[in-house]
């Protein structure tokens, strides 16, 4: 059995709709936030599977650059998450909203 790049764009589908769901779903900020980044991680696998399938770097490349701006997201949603959390006891995101009065 060949594994082609359409099963990795498969299984890139099945993530991202997990991932979006999970969104949708739960209401926990942190849980969200490791949802958003299966998302992304479903687009990285997408990108490196059209890269190999089309024989460039470009998806490798891309990738990089993905990786970095998910990195950064992190680093500044979990300081933010984290903070708020040290003063509300709580990370749920409807509880959170009350705060943009």
């Amino acid at each position: 059995m060949i594994v082609t790049a359409g099963w990795y764009m498969g299984l890139a589908a099945i993530l991202f709709a997990i991932g979006a769901l999970g969104i949708l779903i739960r209401r926990n900020a942190l849980v969200m936030f490791m949802c958003v980044e299966l998302m992304l991680n479903a687009v990285n696998l997408t990108l490196i599977s059209a890269g190999r399938e089309l024989g460039t770097l470009d998806g490798q490349v891309s990738v990089f650059f993905v990786l970095v701006v998910a990195a950064a997201e992190v680093v500044v949603g979990l300081a933010i998450l984290v903070s708020v959390f040290r003063n509300r006891a709580t990370a749920s995101v409807d509880e959170l909203a009350e705060l943009s009065g």
